[in-house]
């Protein structure tokens, strides 16, 4: 009997490159961006059934509730959410979940796989990951590349050897790692026809990863080990021990390790793969009309040619006019207009928002939390009017505020009110006051999304502006 898959996805990463739609505090792994589930959720389905195990996600304490959130979305759960206290790059998340893995199976297989990429062909993946399985049973780390179909300066290569033809789920000896070249020479290496795009996609088995390490990163492998062995487990996460961690270095698993390593092996695929790095991709690899445009929201385009169109808000719409080569992404609180050419550099552009302190640099309008999410829909210097939706059975914490007031008014499905002593039951077009100071929660005990507006009016409106009693998310 085959050995089972243990996928094991990163999704740590901000994805600057895609903003406005990716920003830090919620990156395009867990965005929409071409389908209607999010890039981690098709990961999730992408490595399910089959050999595969339920997955090892290794991501950051803002996100936590995010990925257990679209975890349930689809009716899946992970085996394991590992929760590293700061992005150290691909090499300790790997290692973090090679620790955990190993736990109770040195031997078990993991597939270590971005969450953020595009892989259209599955059957084709899937017969490439099984053909690797066979050689990281021997103790091989393999690496996956992408037969690549054009000079391309986005991504890293793997030079294999130039004796061997190029075949799709054909092993072969790894010769060495390039980093993205310039136009000129990314055409001579896809003109010789021995290199492949690098899909940061590995497989090996945990006691292999732990031993590579051991021999060229051993300094990280203990600290790495510290910080895991004095985890702790809250809430169906595993913590890890930020004082040690924060000693970890940041550098990727091709500079710690892959690069140094003497039995590596290639399987070449050629799956419809995308790392979806920036718009230009997203064009690329979304669904286009006669004149190579892209569409997606409310959009009217009239004599447009190699252009994506995008609105990322119902009531938004978005025209274009004579456009070539462009992109155009729309949301309620940022718009991006660049040269499709110059699309790489959106990060710059991130990078100089926050410079500025521009809040759009990191925050989207809607604010996700383990309940639910928020949106301000107007501010003022001593108000401010949200709206607030509480998913099925969840609720926020017991709280209380020193600056302001509050006045709910519930627009659709019902909402348990506590304010002090008193609990009371509020259908849609009823309202209740919260005074200043006031002990008070929301809940929806009901099977459905609840929404409501709220009202604040107070000195200060700021978020920190809370002092929690009770919380069944544990937060602070």
């Amino acid at each position: 009997m085959s050995a089972p898959i243990h996928p094991v996805l990163l999704c740590g990463g901000s994805g600057t490159r895609l903003w406005p739609l990716s920003r830090e505090l919620y990156p395009k792994q867990f965005a929409k961006v071409l389908e209607t589930e999010s890039l981690f959720q098709s990961a999730v389905r992408r490595l399910s059934g089959g050999r595969f195990t339920a997955p090892v996600v290794v991501t950051s304490e803002p996100y936590r509730f995010i990925v257990s959130e679209q975890l349930a979305q689809i009716e899946s759960a992970a085996q394991a959410i590992l929760l590293e206290p700061e992005g150290k790059n691909t090499a300790p998340a790997i290692l973090l979940a090679a620790l955990k893995l190993s736990e109770s199976d040195p031997d078990a297989l993991m597939l270590v796989a971005p969450s953020d990429h595009l892989i259209s062909d599955l059957e084709t993946f899937h017969n490439a990951v099984y053909q690797g399985a066979s050689k990281a049973e021997e103790g091989r780390l393999v690496t996956f590349g992408v037969e690549p179909d054009r000079p391309e300066t986005g991504y890293g290569y793997l030079e294999v050897d130039s004796s061997l033809e190029l075949k799709s789920n054909l092993s072969m000896a790894l010769v060495r790692f390039v980093e993205k070249p310039d136009f000129e020479i990314a055409e001579k290496m896809v003109a010789s026809g021995n290199f492949l795009w690098n899909s940061g996609i590995f497989l090996f088995s945990a006691k292999s990863i732990i031993l590579a390490f051991t021999e060229h990163q051993p300094k990280m492998l203990e600290l790495v080990r510290q910080a895991f062995q004095s985890s702790v487990d809250d809430l169906g996460f595993t913590r890890i021990n930020p004082e040690i961690w924060t000693n970890v270095d940041s550098i990727s698993i091709d500079y710690a390790v892959m690069e140094k390593s003497q039995n590596l092996q290639v399987v070449p695929f050629d799956g419809g793969w995308s790392d979806l790095g920036d718009w230009a991709s997203v064009l690329n690899n979304s669904k286009s009309d006669s004149h190579g445009n892209g569409f997606s929201g409310n959009i009217t385009q009239i004599d447009c040619e190699g252009t994506l169109l995008r609105s990322e808000t119902d009531s938004l719409q978005v025209v274009g006019i004579g456009l070539k080569d462009t992109i155009v992404v729309a949301m309620g609180d940022a718009v991006l207009v660049a040269d499709k050419s110059m699309s790489q550099n959106v990060s710059t552009a991130v990078k100089l928002l926050r410079s500025k302190n521009v809040p759009q640099a990191t925050q989207l309008p809607r604010d996700y939390r383990p309940w639910g999410w928020y949106e301000s829909l107007v501010v003022g210097a001593r108000f401010q009017v949200k709206r607030i939706v509480v998913n099925p059975n969840e609720s926020l914490s017991l709280q209380s505020h020193h600056h302001r007031s509050e006045h709910w008014i519930v627009v659709e499905g019902t909402a348990k009110v506590t304010i002090d002593s008193t609990v009371k039951l509020l259908s849609e077009n009823e309202s209740v006051y919260i005074p200043l100071g006031a002990v008070h929660r929301l809940e929806n005990p009901g099977k459905f999304p609840m929404v409501l507006i709220e009202i604040q009016t107070g000195s200060y409106l700021g978020e920190d502006d809370i002092i929690r009693y009770e919380d069944v998310y544990s937060r602070g």
